[in-house]
């Protein structure tokens, strides 16, 4: 069972920056599709920016170029760097990973999944 642990989630002004990191406990960013996702109360989960087997990315029109997503193969830890934080921001950040066909990326499902770390943008 793969697990991942994220973590750098905190409270910052907008405008501000948050590096994220998901740290996982094998080595499988060659072989998985990972992804940050994010949610806010009441409303669905959705997909910030993902990293495919093939070292492509791929971001969610909101991000408007103020996120990268980037790994460390050598610390198995996949890492989500958000720079001019919105309030808009809001919400809880979850790392994940999966075998798929790179197709499907960005979209999953995926089945392993962090426990979640909130990052909150106040104006």
């Amino acid at each position: 069972q793969i697990e991942l642990l994220d973590s750098g989630g905190g409270s910052v002004l907008a405008g501000g920056s948050l590096r994220l990191s998901c740290a996982a406990s094998e080595a499988i960013f060659s072989a998985y599709c990972m992804a940050w996702f994010r949610q806010t109360p009441g409303k669905e989960r959705e997909v910030v920016a993902t990293r495919n087997t093939d070292d492509t990315t791929k971001y969610a029109d909101f991000v408007k170029g103020r996120f990268t997503i980037s790994k460390d193969n050598a610390k198995r830890t996949l890492y989500l760097q958000m720079d001019n934080l919105e309030p808009d921001d809001t919400a809880v950040y979850s790392c994940t990973a999966d075998r798929m066909i790179q197709r499907r990326c960005h979209v999953g499902p995926y089945r392993h999944w962090g426990q979640g770390t909130q990052v909150t943008v106040s104006s």
